[in-house]
């Protein structure tokens, strides 16, 4: 079947209280426009078509930075959702399959109530989904005769009866391209709201004899963010079922009502994910990994066997091999740690290569950034970094070298060499005792 999908994304969403396009702003760290698309693609669409309006430069740069292909077109004003829907009528002009018309502003939907959705079209000219509201409120109806759908009406336009129904329209359907334009021709913008309904068509579908259907879907599915409220309420929404996922999928967390996932995050069964860990965007932690308590990972890869946290922080490009273990306060960036290397306590690593069972020593910094230009560290296998060394890059460490604790390392350590980097030790005799005793004078003499 040749899909194209239209995803809606002209609204400024007045009620966000925002300068930022309705549909950029995030839940589970992608903007919610990436989710709708993301749910589309599932169906393999031939096209996809983004109308979008208020922020239209915006917009269009995240679209294009997820899918490239993606085709954009502006609705310079908007006049209802059938007029937004009828801008893609030109791009669309030579496709011949099946229009799914979705939201920018609804990133829930889920991929199998889409191939759902498209699968009734071989028993109906056009498919709706609809939803059975906990509070109806001032949805849409679906007004329905058994299977067939009969219309829909908008809220204000309903009578008392019509809001007594509790099945509500979501807004998304699926026909023809060439049906659907061709009903578009015959709506007009005689409703209370003087616009062009999208929700029209079916009147003028069933108006010609054609069949119309109807499927439903959760609730949850269906949530349209307007709102700063709704957008925790979407936020929260995708959590719950992301974490009830992960603990089908055999991974093991504690807490799971303390863990945030991102939309792209990837873990494997048999992990072990502890309380208030975070998941930023870009992370994948294999089977068996384990993540310890308030740990934040983005951007990171983490193999068999680690151990990260707790308290740890992985940051964009940290990859961890097999076995390697990063403990409590260690912050990774760019830098790649070999098998069995281990960063136990209070560190940053940035920039860096760890050889394979290399151990760093609490409070080793490697001293990546000079203001301007970042440099590299390397660190060879089995080498030991002693505890508050500073690594100054470049430099390279070999392997089975070892570092003195409290040296400042700037030149390269040959491999098997010990490096020793600081200042001679030298006590003054009694001197402590003298120096207190003045400074206690001195203070006395400052409060009389």
């Amino acid at each position: 079947m040749n899909i194209a999908l239209i995803i809606l994304a002209a609204g400024k969403g007045t009620r966000m209280q925002s300068e930022l396009p309705k549909v950029l702003h995030k839940v589970a760290g992608a903007p919610m426009l990436i989710h709708a698309m993301r749910a589309g693609r599932a169906l393999e669409p031939k096209r996809t078509i983004i109308v979008a309006g208020h922020g239209f430069e915006a917009v269009s740069a995240t679209a294009r930075a997820e899918d490239p292909e993606v085709e954009i077109v502006r609705q310079e004003t908007q006049l209802g959702t059938g007029h937004a829907v009828d801008q893609a009528r030109a791009a669309l002009d030579d496709f011949d399959g099946t229009v799914i018309v979705l939201y920018g502003d609804c990133p829930l939907i889920q991929p199998r109530t889409l191939e759902e959705l498209t699968a009734t079209l071989s028993t109906a000219a056009v498919s709706v989904l609809g939803f059975e509201a906990e509070n109806p409120a001032r949805y849409g109806r679906l007004i329905t005769d058994g299977d067939r759908l009969k219309r829909i009406v908008e809220f204000k336009d309903a009578t008392p009866a019509e809001r007594a129904v509790r099945l509500c329209n979501s807004g998304v359907m699926a026909a023809s391209a060439e049906l659907l334009f061709d009903l578009l021709s015959e709506i007009d913008a005689n409703n209370a709201s003087g616009e062009l309904y999208l929700t029209d068509v079916i009147g003028k579908a069933v108006g010609r004899g054609l069949s119309c259907t109807a499927i439903r879907c959760a609730e949850r599915e269906t949530l349209g963010v307007n709102s700063r409220v709704e957008l925790m309420q979407a936020e929260k929404e995708f959590q719950t079922l992301r974490r009830a996922e992960a603990l089908e999928d055999g991974i093991s967390m504690p807490a799971p009502e303390t863990v945030h996932f991102s939309y792209d995050t990837v873990i494997g069964r048999d992990a072990i994910i502890e309380q208030n860990v975070v998941f930023g965007p870009g992370v994948t932690v294999e089977s068996g990994a384990q993540i310890r308590a308030f740990s934040h990972l983005e951007g990171a890869h983490v193999a068999r066997g680690c151990v990260v946290g707790p308290y740890a922080r992985l940051r964009p490009g940290a990859e961890l091999a097999e076995d390697v273990k990063i403990g409590n306060f260690v912050e990774i960036k760019a830098s790649t740690l070999d098998e069995g290397a281990k960063v136990n306590h209070l560190s940053y690593i940035g920039d860096a290569h760890i050889g394979a069972r290399a151990n760093i020593g609490a409070g080793t910094i490697t001293c990546n950034y000079d203001g301007v230009m970042k440099h590299h560290t390397s660190i060879g296998e089995a080498a030991f970094i002693g505890s508050n060394t500073m690594l100054v890059a470049p430099i390279t460490v070999g392997q089975d070298a070892m570092t003195a604790s409290g040296s400042v390392i700037t030149r390269d350590v040959p491999a098997g060499d010990l490096a020793i980097a600081r200042s001679k030790q030298d006590n003054k005799a009694g001197f402590s005792v003298k120096l207190m005793n003045k400074l206690r004078a001195l203070k006395a003499a400052k409060q009389n």
